[in-house]
C-alpha cells in the first residue's frame, strides 16, 4: 500500500515537471544587456550635450531591459557631420539614436549639395524641450536695438554654416540690412560663448537655454555683460517678454521666410533614430521617452543643471518636420538661401 502511494506520487511529480518543461520560455526583452548609442553633431558643453547626457542617464529606465546608454560626440559642418552620418552610415538597429539638427530642416533646403539626408526619413521620438535662437552680444558694444546694426558692424562667433549661430544673423543681414559678420570654426556653442566672454567676439546666436544654463551671470548682475537683442521662433520665449521677435520686424514675403525659419525651434531638444528603425523598437522607445520627460525625477533633474522640460512627442515633431517641409516651396527656399547666403 505504502509502495503504491509512493508510485502514485513520483508519477504526480513527474508529470508536474513535465507541465513546467512544456510552458514556453519568456524571451528576453531586446535591450537586455545591450548599450544603446547616442550621437550628437556638437561638442558637450551646450545643450546638445547637456540633453544627450541627461537622456543617457535616465532613458534607460524606461525602456524594458534597462539597457546602457552612452553619448558620441561628432562635430562638424555645424552639426551636418553627425546628420549625414546618421542618414548614411548609422545602423538602423535600435541601438543607435541621435539628436537631429534644430537647424537641420533649414540646413537640408539651402546647402543642399552638402547635405546628405532628408529630414523626413528621420523618426522622430519626442522632443524635450522647444527654444528659441536669441542674438545676444555684449552690452560694450553699445547695440540695445536691432535697428543700430543696420549702421554699426558687430564680429559674432559661430561653429559651423548648418547652426543658428551662422544661419540667424546672415538671414538677417539679408532681411533686414544688419551688418554682422561671422566668424565660424568654433567647437561647439560653448566655445564659441567663450570667444565672446574672452572679447574675440562680441556676440551669438544659440537658443536661449544655452545662454541661460551656461551665462545666465551675464544678463542678471546690476551691470549686465550681454544683452538679447532679437529672437527667432513660433512664439516669445517666457524668460524674454521684451525681447522683439524677428517676425514682427518683417512684412509680406520676408515674414514667411521667418515664420518658416522658426519651425525650428519646435524641433528643439530630443531624440530620433534612423530611417529603417523596427517601428517595434521605435514604439517602445516612444513610449519610454514620454514617461521619462513626464516623470518628475527627470524634470527635478533637469532644473538641477539648468536645464528646462518643454516636451513634445514624437507623432507632433514628425509633424513639424513634415509640414515645415510641405510648406517649403521652391519659391520660398530660394528667397530664404539668398538672403542667408546672397545668391
Amino acid at each position: 500500500m505504502l509502495k503504491s502511494l509512493k508510485m502514485t506520487m513520483a508519477a504526480v511529480a513527474a508529470l508536474g515537471l513535465l507541465a513546467v518543461a512544456s510552458q514556453p520560455v519568456k524571451a528576453a526583452p531586446f535591450y537586455a544587456g545591450k548599450t544603446i548609442k547616442v550621437t550628437i553633431g556638437f561638442g558637450f558643453g551646450g545643450t546638445y550635450g547637456k540633453y544627450a547626457r541627461i537622456f543617457s542617464e535616465h532613458l534607460g529606465k524606461y525602456i524594458d531591459g534597462n539597457p546602457t546608454l552612452i553619448v558620441q560626440s561628432m562635430p562638424g559642418a555645424g552639426g551636418i557631420k553627425a546628420m549625414n552620418y546618421a542618414a548614411n552610415v548609422m545602423p538602423a538597429d535600435g541601438l543607435n539614436l541621435f539628436i537631429p539638427l534644430d537647424s537641420g530642416i533649414l540646413a537640408q533646403l539651402i546647402f543642399a549639395k552638402k547635405v546628405k539626408y532628408d529630414f523626413r526619413n528621420f523618426i522622430s521620438l519626442g522632443s524635450a524641450n522647444q527654444t528659441n535662437v536669441i542674438l545676444v552680444l555684449r552690452t560694450d558694444t553699445g547695440i540695445t536695438n536691432w535697428k543700430q546694426l543696420k549702421q554699426k558692424q558687430v564680429i559674432l562667433g559661430a561653429t559651423g554654416r548648418g547652426s543658428t549661430s551662422f544661419l540667424i544673423p546672415n538671414l538677417m543681414n539679408g532681411l533686414v540690412g544688419t551688418k554682422m559678420k561671422i566668424i565660424t570654426g568654433y567647437k561647439g556653442s560653448s566655445k564659441t560663448g567663450l570667444s565672446v566672454e574672452q572679447g574675440e567676439t562680441t556676440g551669438a546666436a544659440f537658443n536661449w537655454l544655452f545662454w541661460k544654463s551656461k551665462y545666465e551671470r551675464w544678463f542678471k548682475s546690476d551691470k549686465p555683460y550681454a544683452r538679447a537683442i532679437i529672437q527667432v521662433g513660433h512664439f516669445k520665449d517666457g524668460d524674454l517678454p521684451n525681447v522683439p521677435m524677428l517676425k514682427d520686424q518683417v512684412t509680406g514675403e520676408n515674414r514667411k521666410i521667418v515664420e518658416f525659419i522658426g519651425a525650428l525651434g519646435l524641433i528643439g531638444r530630443g531624440l530620433a533614430a534612423p530611417k529603417g528603425t523596427d517601428m517595434a523598437r521605435v514604439k517602445e522607445l516612444r513610449i519610454a521617452f514620454d514617461k521619462m520627460v513626464n516623470d518628475p525625477a527627470f524634470i527635478a533633474d533637469t532644473k538641477k543643471r539648468r536645464l528646462r522640460v518643454i516636451a513634445a512627442t514624437g507623432i507632433q515633431i514628425q509633424k513639424v518636420i513634415n509640414d515645415t517641409l510641405d510648406k517649403a516651396t521652391p519659391e520660398l527656399v530660394a528667397a530664404a538661401r539668398k538672403a542667408i547666403l546672397g545668391k
